[in-house]
């Protein structure tokens, strides 16, 4: 029998609350957990808005050294690997630690504590030559993007596979689709996949102004995430995660686990054309949702509703509705669609793993997060995108996809098990 995927536990740290209830309460209310920035003054950036997570790492069970030495992304993974674990209900000493694995998307890997040092070590940026000696002993770890997943990978004493998957904002698509893969292949019996970004810095604010990718609107940061709206001008940043436990289903049911949900299917392309461009037939995305259905043994018209990347920015928006039109046909028009960045920003590579936990969660709940500040629909986004209100609704199958930096087009069936 072909070993099967399933969601077995949910931990979170997300804009509008730690923890999965938490994640959940806002989305299915319609909240924006978007705001004027406070980690840093940004009165010298375009764009001075994000969806900060309200993070207090001594509060969520971390301890001083843990603080110290772990950057802000690695904490905010270490804390939702544990929330994950005790939603599974899995012992992981009862599992051969070399068949425990993980799989941990980043975009930007430990920026804040890249960032904060270097500042010291420059003098504030006076100095060209830095001066080495003022760094922290584990400044190397913030130079490298797998201390994210080895955080991980230490806190569950994992010996099997353990990666970090870093494709920009599709890392944490592909990283659960990665720990899919490794238990469908029988590499493993229990995944921690999922993803997480803290961009939060004066140095990922200039980098998105001088490409104008985010939304000047400061004076109404609640309402800047606009995806589909005609008024949209960008996207807004966020931080935040999801991790995940995986597991084989028949394992999982042994054991008498809640399963939140199946991944059936997984698909990537690229578009091989542009860092930041898109064609607008939407053609590559429209290909890993056709790979994604076709892993999942499931039509066009099986699917229930759709997970968007919905950034907010124009061209992404017009891209992914002419992908939706192209893959499902006329499907694509009577299923519901929306984005959950228009209440949690744009976290980068934690963002699709934070949308998993949201379909799963969609899924084992039957309601679908609706799209907050969609207030005029953008006639060339003529798709069903729940605008402003979460909405009840049967679904046994959902899609969800990202769209990246760099060409990526990644997509995911999950369902109902």
């Amino acid at each position: 029998m072909k070993r099967r995927a399933v969601v077995t536990g949910i931990g979170a740290v997300a804009p509008g609350g730690v923890g999965r209830e938490a994640f959940w309460d806002l989305l299915s209310a319609g909240r924006t957990a978007t705001r004027r920035i406070s980690m840093f003054n940004p009165s010298a950036f375009r764009s001075q808005i994000a969806a900060e997570v309200d993070f207090d790492p001594r509060a969520a069970g971390l301890s001083a050294q843990d603080v110290r030495r772990m950057d802000r992304a690695a904490q905010f993974a270490v804390v939702s690997t544990r929330e994950a674990l005790a939603d599974s209900g899995v012992e992981l000493a009862g599992v051969d630690p070399g068949r425990v694995g993980v799989s941990i998307g980043s975009a930007v890997g430990c920026t804040m504590g890249l960032e904060q040092e270097y500042e010291v070590l420059s003098d504030g940026g006076r100095k060209w030559l830095v001066d080495h000696s003022y760094g922290v002993p584990h400044l190397y770890g913030y130079m490298v993007p797998s201390t994210l997943a080895a955080e991980v990978a230490y806190e569950v004493a994992a010996e099997g596979t353990v990666a970090l998957i870093s494709t920009g904002c599709t890392s944490g698509l592909d990283a659960v689709g990665h720990g899919m893969q490794l238990i469908e292949e029988g590499s493993a019996d229990v995944v921690l996949a999922g993803a997480t970004d803290a961009p939060l810095s004066p140095i990922t604010s200039a980098c998105f102004d001088a490409i104008t990718a985010t939304s000047p609107n400061n004076d109404d940061a609640a309402h800047a995430s606009r995806p589909f709206d005609a008024r949209r001008d960008g996207f807004v940043l966020g931080e935040g995660c999801a991790v995940l436990v995986l597991e084989d289903e028949e394992a999982a049911r042994r054991r008498g686990a809640h399963i939140y949900a199946r991944l059936s299917g997984f698909g990537a392309r690229s578009n091989a054309f542009h860092m930041t461009g898109l064609k607008p037939d939407g053609r590559e995305m429209a290909e890993a949702i056709r790979v994604a259905l076709d892993g999942a043994e499931l039509n066009a018209s099986d699917v229930d509703y759709i997970n968007a990347h919905g950034s907010g920015t124009k061209q992404n928006d017009r891209h992914e509705t002419a992908a939706f039109k192209r893959a499902l046909k006329q499907r694509a028009y009577e299923v519901p669609v929306s984005s959950i960045k228009s209440m949690v920003g744009h976290s980068l590579g934690a963002i699709g793993a934070i949308e998993v936990a949201a379909c799963a969660l969609a899924l084992d709940r039957q309601v679908v997060p609706p799209t907050a500040n969609l207030h005029h629909p953008d006639p060339e986004c003529d798709l069903d995108y729940v605008p402003l209100v979460a909405r009840e609704h049967r679904m046994d199958a959902v899609l969800s996809v990202g769209s990246g930096f760099g060409g990526f087009q990644s997509a995911m069936v999950l369902t109902r098990p």
